[in-house]
């Protein structure tokens, strides 16, 4: 059984058909991109999965549970983690306090609960060891507005991690970044989903990229999916040549 799967996903924004009768599997533990030119639907393909849009036609299944329509709050409960391509943190507070944060959503409770999480070792301690599996420790009691494009984005995936995904939706991961951001960046994606066996999808425009990291690749073009396989797959195949990737690939 997949992890997740997508059957004839669609939506229409007025005469704009955004997402055209998608369907998809995703096994397991496996990486896979989804990518294709500006417009292609990718951001809105996401947006269904993660329950911020629903969806016109068609449905999604986490796990082989219907998870359609729901919103976002109850996905992250059945495991479902999502960055975006605009870091999503708390600026004010602390990385180590951003993850806390994360961390007690993930149990359920309430931000007014910030407070007493610092006295918490529990907590702490957990949050300790994500932001230092992420390369975050020396910056540990920074700011989260005080960081570097690159590590805000780093923290961002380190409150996606504390919500102990089984399915981590990480879009554009790596906007912005210098090379050896990406480089780092990219390793401890593909490390932390090896060693936790979490499931990632992500969308990205740097193809190099895309290819040294995926198990499978899906690819949109005006809201349909033409091509899904492997990199060697979709490296020579004819029809993603001429919609995206050109004759030089």
């Amino acid at each position: 059984m997949p992890v997740l799967e997508t059957r004839n996903l669609s939506k229409y924004f007025g005469a704009l058909q955004a997402v055209s009768d998608v369907s998809l599997q995703v096994d397991e533990g496996s990486l896979i991109a989804v990518i294709g030119p500006n417009g292609a639907g990718k951001t809105t393909f996401f947006n269904l999965i993660s329950g911020r849009y629903a969806p016109d036609r068609g449905e999604v299944l986490l796990k082989g549970e219907n998870i359609t329509g729901l919103p976002p709050h109850e996905l992250v409960r059945k495991g479902m983690g999502r960055s975006f391509q605009i870091t999503n943190i708390f600026p004010e507070l602390t990385v180590l306090t951003n993850v806390c944060v994360a961390l007690t959503a993930s149990l359920g409770k309430s931000f007014d609960f910030i407070h007493s999480l610092r006295s918490s070792r529990e907590i702490l301690k957990e949050a300790s060891s994500i932001v230092q599996a992420v390369g975050l420790v020396e910056y540990a009691e920074y700011r989260g507005g005080a960081l570097s494009h690159g590590d805000r984005k780093l923290l961002e995936f380190a409150m996606v991690l504390a919500m102990k995904p089984i399915i981590m939706l990480l879009d554009e991961p790596t906007a912005g970044m210098n090379q050896e951001e990406t480089n780092n960046t990219v390793r401890l994606i593909r490390e932390i989903s090896r060693e936790k066996n979490i499931t990632v999808i992500l969308t990205e425009h740097d193809i190099d990229l895309v290819f040294s990291i995926s198990d499978r690749i899906a690819v949109l073009n005006q809201g349909r999916l033409i091509a899904e396989g492997t990199p060697d797959e979709i490296r020579t195949n004819d029809l993603v040549k001429k919609a995206y990737l050109g004759d030089e690939q």
